[in-house]
């Protein structure tokens, strides 16, 4: 019987920290991102970010893992320029081509999404059976397989690619009849392999965690790695002593391609917090 996983304990802030303005970069290959840059404002609501989309290549998921890994280091630089403290990859197809496969070196601390979510699904598994669902290019790295192999050698770990999921989330299909019969059929082996816990493997699908819960179960726990990577992130600028202190943090939202259409689909995820979306050619 495996122990529990002890959180990390965090030391309190204290009132004399000194601030740090500098933003938080957020990167993704599309909106999908924007789940990791919701919770950060949620638990971080002094921090400003600095998001990019990089709607003119993405998605990341079908593409090439050498390529990604470019696109990875020049938006990673791109943000450094912005004076970020540090970045989160939001987007497992990213994290898993340049952080997790094959670690590259970076000028500002880079942070991804498949550990923090690992470690939430280990503590979380009742019956050492963990689902993955996430895009191809995520399931063919075998990231989330080495991450769990080496975070409980003994939990077993069935991973299962979804590429339509995105393009439905990308059009604002959530919850309709076809939503419901793609997730049933992309479902069917982890619900046969009995997991009782599934990591949300793309930063897009926690809007299809309606439809995820229902073809699933109810006894199923769904692991966000949205919400696990906003955690360890505030437990980064805590112990570095990186937080700010602002009372109206402005965000910034940058779009590698279409401005207007990225604007539509991300107030799926931000509503009244999406203001102007800039436009960049990285």
């Amino acid at each position: 019987m495996r122990s529990a996983a002890r959180l990390p304990s965090v030391p309190p802030r204290t009132n004399d920290a000194p601030a740090d303005p500098r933003p938080i970069g957020v990167f993704d290959s599309g909106v999908g991102g924007l789940t990791v840059a919701r919770a950060l404002m949620d638990l971080l609501p002094d921090e400003r970010v600095v998001y990019v989309g990089d709607t003119a290549r993405g998605p990341y998921g079908p593409r090439d893992l050498g390529e990604v890994r470019g696109f990875t280091v020049e938006i990673v630089d791109w943000l450094a320029a912005q004076d970020t403290k540090l970045v989160v990859a939001a987007c497992n197809t990213a994290t898993a081509a340049a952080l997790e496969t094959a670690p590259l070196s970076f000028p500002v601390p880079v942070l991804g999404v498949i550990a923090p979510a690992v470690a939430a699904a280990v503590r979380a598994t009742r019956n050492d059976r963990i689902g993955v669902v996430g895009t191809v290019g995520t399931v063919r790295s075998g990231a989330y397989d080495r991450a769990v192999a080496a975070a409980a050698p003994d939990v077993k770990l069935f991973a299962q690619a979804c590429p339509r999921f995105v393009e439905l989330v990308e059009t604002g299909r959530t919850t309709d009849a076809e939503v419901l019969d793609v997730a049933a059929g992309y479902l069917a082996p982890l619900v046969a392999a009995e997991v009782d816990t599934v990591i949300l493997g793309c930063t897009h699908y926690p809007l299809l965690t309606g439809v995820l819960s229902f073809v699933l179960g109810p006894d199923v726990v769904l692991v966000s790695s949205a919400e696990e990577t906003a955690r360890t992130v505030f437990a980064r600028l805590v112990r570095g002593g990186l937080l700010a202190h602002q009372a109206v943090p402005a965000h910034r939202f940058v779009a590698t391609g279409d401005g207007a259409a990225f604007a539509r689909l991300a107030e799926r995820f931000l509503g009244p917090r999406l203001r102007d979306v800039d436009v960049e050619r990285l």
